[in-house]
């Protein structure tokens, strides 16, 4: 009777706290779910046959964004916030999207 009583007194006092925790937990919480990106980026690499590879992730879905460099034009993101371009000449770029522009980085393998 007493371990019923216990246990019964532990269940009142920590299925509010465990129901309540993770929401408060997710809310305060400044860090990013496990394989989203933080900000918006961009990065380019070269490609096995010479060209190059401008790719972006980490905007809001349906963004416009302007590329420049050797080549430019304009894409929209795709619905989880990435867009992706190949065969371009040049490996210097910038982004422009909602009036801020980026670096994109060279990333080498």
């Amino acid at each position: 009777m007493n371990r019923t009583r216990r246990l019964t007194v532990l269940t009142v006092l920590v299925a509010p706290a465990l129901a309540v925790g993770p929401a408060v937990a997710a809310q305060a919480s400044g860090t990013t779910a496990p394989g989203a990106v933080a900000r918006a980026a961009c990065h380019v690499e070269t490609e096995s046959n010479g060209k190059y590879h401008l790719w972006g992730e980490g905007f809001a879905a349906g963004t416009k964004v302007t590329y420049s460099g050797s080549s430019s034009g304009s894409v929209s993101t795709d619905r989880s916030g990435r867009f992706d371009l190949g065969g371009l000449s040049g490996y210097k770029y910038s982004v422009k999207y909602d009036g801020k522009t980026l670096t994109c980085a060279m990333v080498r393998h």
